[in-house]
């Protein structure tokens, strides 16, 4: 993977990323974007069939991945959330309260059909800017 002076990619350890060919975090600029992020450590889903956990934890690799360009939620100005049942909203939202009630960043949630795995309930998209904070 190359990068330019102007652009700057992670990996994280899912095996997604490989097999599809993606980065989990890219810096350009002033921004960086957190794309695919399911609910898995070291490659294993955590929270099956538990979409607030689900949800905690695909947000926690996102902000992990962010952290490799030393920001955090604090500098996060939008998020995405996708996910598999309709039923899951209000657990998916009281994580993303907890996570980001301070900052409010702009949010999606949008119900999908499914993921690669359909144990997956949630993923999740945050992105970030690097200027003034308050």
């Amino acid at each position: 993977m190359t990068d330019t002076p102007a652009v700057r990619r992670v990996q994280s350890d899912s095996p997604w990323e490989e097999r599809i060919g993606f980065a989990r975090a890219v810096e350009i600029g002033d921004r960086v974007l957190v794309a695919g992020t399911m609910p898995l450590t070291d490659g294993v889903l955590q929270g099956e069939g538990d979409p607030y956990l689900q949800t905690k934890i695909a947000f926690g690799n996102a902000l992990e991945s962010l952290g490799q360009f030393g920001l955090d939620a604090g500098h996060v100005v939008r998020t995405r959330m996708y996910l598999t049942h309709a039923r899951d909203v209000e657990d998916v939202g009281r994580a993303h309260k907890e996570l980001f009630d301070a900052v409010r960043p702009v949010a999606t949630m949008v119900v999908v059909s499914g993921f690669v795995d359909s144990r997956v309930l949630v993923e999740v998209e945050i992105e970030a800017f690097r200027g003034d904070t308050p």
